[in-house]
């Protein structure tokens, strides 16, 4: 069965569409509005998931040890490296930013192997080579003559991209951990979602911003951005995701998730009217091809 594989490929389409979403809404507002905001509609989408599937709104009797890894998990991945990552939209963009999480298969092959027993074949070594030369091609692109300030936006982009995939590594690692004897996936997200939410509106509220995120949300389109992100992103991406980790290699998961930076080229140029120069569809298809050949072991 490749039930894992499937869920890894729509996470991936679902991610591309809140890379899209978030960017715009990011933008307008700031990462760490939109990041506090998505929790909030994404808990409710899953509370009444949650309802239809488990007959409950909420899950009970899960053991300490789940609540633990899922609480890592939760820090790790939804507060600290999505963080980043939204960070890295506003600085470079969607596609960029989603290209830099490409490094995301090749971390979890390495993790995988020491944490899993996973092993790594040739082919997969060849893979891992052909990503890491695509990602860099594309990121060591001169753009023209940018100013000091956009070349350290720029730079900073790309490292916020990077530690938001060591987030998504350590995260899909910690929540493997809580996922065994099949656990819910649907209630694994539940409860990562809440963590999540009370973490970074409790920092929130330390910081004066907690009413002010609500003022926010008078913006219609970017309300709009925000809830159509939300149920793509850490409502229907996350349990994917979760789904994926869970019935198929970490590797081979990561790998297919992955694949929103192909998803976003037609997007970008559509949507932003951004020409994609052929260094970048160059780089962005020599990172495919590993990270297919990863996948196709």
């Amino acid at each position: 069965m490749l039930w894992g594989e499937v869920a890894a490929l729509l996470t991936a389409v679902c991610w591309s569409f809140t890379a899209v979403f978030f960017s715009y809404s990011g933008s307008r507002i700031g990462s760490d509005v939109v990041n506090r905001s998505r929790l909030v509609f994404a808990f409710g989408f899953l509370l009444i998931a949650h309802r239809i599937l488990e007959g409950q709104f909420f899950p009970t009797g899960v053991e300490p040890f789940r609540w633990g890894w899922l609480a890592a998990s939760s820090v790790i991945g939804l507060v600290l490296g999505d963080a980043f990552l939204f960070q890295a939209y506003v600085l470079i963009g969607p596609r960029l930013a989603m290209l830099m999480m490409s490094t995301v298969p090749i971390i979890s092959v390495l993790f995988g192997w020491l944490l899993f027993g996973e092993t790594i074949a040739s082919v997969e070594l060849a893979g891992v080579v052909l990503a890491v030369a695509g990602v860099a091609w594309v990121v060591t692109e001169v753009r023209g003559d940018p100013s000091l300030a956009d070349r350290a936006n720029y730079n900073k982009g790309l490292l916020f991209g990077l530690l938001g995939a060591l987030g998504q590594v350590l995260n899909l690692v910690t929540a493997r951990y809580a996922l065994v004897d099949d656990f819910s996936a649907i209630s694994a997200t539940v409860i990562r979602i809440l963590i999540a939410m009370i973490i970074l509106w409790g920092v929130a509220l330390v910081r004066g911003q907690f009413l002010g995120t609500f003022d926010k949300w008078r913006d219609r389109r970017v309300l709009g951005a925000i809830i159509a992100g939300s149920a793509f992103g850490p409502f229907l991406g996350i349990w994917l995701s979760l789904i994926a980790v869970q019935n198929a290699r970490l590797g081979i998961a990561s790998t297919l998730m992955a694949l929103p930076p192909i998803l976003l080229i037609p997007v970008e140029y559509l949507v932003y009217r951004q020409k994609i120069s052929r260094r970048g569809m160059a780089g962005t298809v020599v990172a495919m091809v590993g990270v297919a050949m990863l996948f196709l072991l």
